[in-house]
């Protein structure tokens, strides 16, 4: 049986819009990225049916497209191994330190609301001394899977990230580590199948705000664009609206310490994933086998399925 969620209506809207999605085709444009999947002998992957769906709405179902981006997904992870790696569990001490500390917030939107969803991270609130930006990044790379499974805002309108730099100091720019920003980006554009609308830093010190616009250096082209940096304290209410903040932001949407017990409990439910996921990977030495067996099978998944005829009722 399907475990695909119905959208609602104005997501659906958007996906047969933006994303070329065609709800009769859903479960059938599953099954066939999931039938290449399971014949690719390199890839060890989920294969649930709501994580295939993100990677075909973050492709506009193109095929094609999203065969490469689901082995780029396991692929890169290979690349950062200071975040995939074996404290990436949802039992794990300190993944539990850093969501109980309110670093990450998942803001709680709307239901029926269709537009992106909204992470804050609250880049000066942790000490550097006992843990490292890696770490912060790491529980936000679980964050960013679970949303694939069950956020269909993130999977349909993409989501935003808003970096709070109250409180940091020079021992956090410094932890910051711009290269693995660059890598971590790459990775979020290239192999997350989930949109980034954009990165905004806020609450940046007015002495600063010049050299955290040279941040822009460090990310991808397309991402540069989606950056914006400010020290205005009112800037955050022209990113997201005020009854999804919390209170200790000026907002209506309870405390940051009630959004920090919810995003546990759900990161709990989990378990079972990231447990799993710890077995999961592209094993390069088996994927010169799996090319020759894609040779073979071309008809099935070559050009014409990189594009689909537009259905018109």
């Amino acid at each position: 049986m399907s475990s695909v969620r119905p959208l609602k209506p104005a997501l659906q809207a958007i996906a047969i819009k933006e994303l070329n999605e065609v709800p009769s085709r859903v479960l059938q444009d599953i099954e066939a990225l999931r039938d290449w999947v399971l014949k690719q002998p390199h890839l060890q992957a989920c294969t649930e049916d709501q994580f295939l769906l993100a990677f075909l709405r973050g492709t506009k179902f193109s095929m094609e497209r999203a065969k490469e981006k689901f082995d780029r997904f396991y692929s890169l992870q290979a690349s950062i191994p200071e975040v995939f790696n074996e404290r990436r569990l949802a039992t794990d001490p300190q993944v539990l330190d850093i969501i109980r500390m309110g670093i990450l917030l998942r803001l709680p939107l709307d239901a029926d609301d269709p537009g992106p969803c909204v992470t804050i991270i609250r880049a000066g609130s942790y000490d550097t001394g006992k843990y490292k930006f890696q770490d912060i990044i790491r529980v936000g790379s679980m964050f960013g899977e679970i949303m694939m499974f069950e956020d269909d805002a993130a999977t349909v309108s993409g989501y935003v990230e808003i970096m709070d730099m109250t409180g940091v100091t020079g021992s956090h720019l410094f932890a910051l580590q711009p290269q693995l920003l660059s890598k971590f980006s790459t990775y979020a554009d290239e192999a997350m199948p989930t949109r980034q609308k954009g990165i905004h830093f806020i609450n940046v010190p007015a002495a600063f705000e010049k050299g955290f616009n040279s941040l822009k250096s460090f990310f991808p082209a397309k991402i540069k664009s989606r950056i914006s940096v400010s020290s205005d304290p009112e800037a955050v209410f022209q990113i997201v609206r005020r009854e999804y903040l919390p209170h200790e932001y000026g907002g209506t949407a309870g405390s940051m310490k009630d959004i920090s017990q919810a995003m546990e409990e759900k990161l709990s439910s989990y378990a079972p994933y990231f447990r799993a996921s710890q077995n999961f990977g592209a094993q390069e030495k088996l994927r010169e086998l799996g090319d020759r067996v894609q040779s073979d099978h071309r008809t099935a998944f070559g050009a014409v399925g990189s594009f689909r005829k537009l259905e018109i009722d």
